[in-house]
């Protein structure tokens, strides 16, 4: 989402309908859209506000009060999967979650439980072989 006009162009766009101008000759002048000057007046009109007011971000996700209780839960328990933690938040905290929502809210405390493709190779257990740059040859075994 975009960021408000500052309230000092609001101020100008404004004093420049007050002074008599057209909301099509001034919107050009200020860089700014027609239907903006008409929406800044009518609230202007209806409430009398000239400020911006602040933004909306929507709801809190449905884990955002238990981000601590979730984040010691996985460093105490790092192979814990996504079902068993759903299901002893469950048990524990009485919140009922899908997979879906602990997954996010693990995304959003940038905690993962899966391995990843960038970390550093396993020296015990057998690796794929890293495939060829393009346009390179592929030796036969």
């Amino acid at each position: 989402m975009g960021k408000p006009y500052s309230q000092d162009l609001r101020e100008r766009v404004l004093g420049a309908l007050d002074d008599g101008g057209d909301a099509y000759e001034i919107a050009p002048l200020f860089n700014v859209s027609v239907s903006y000057i008409y929406k800044i007046l009518g609230r202007r009109r209806t409430t009398g506000e000239t400020t911006a007011r602040s933004q909306r971000h929507g709801p809190l996700p449905k884990l955002a009060p238990y981000t601590d209780i979730l984040r010691t839960r996985v460093e105490a328990v790092p192979d814990m999967t996504i079902d068993e933690l759903r299901l002893w938040l469950l048990a524990e905290h009485k919140v009922r979650v899908c997979n879906a929502c602990v997954w996010n809210q693990l995304g959003r405390l940038g905690l993962t439980l899966k391995k990843s493709r960038s970390g550093l190779p396993s020296k015990t257990g057998r690796m794929s072989r890293t495939r060829a740059s393009s346009g390179a040859a592929i030796s036969p075994r």
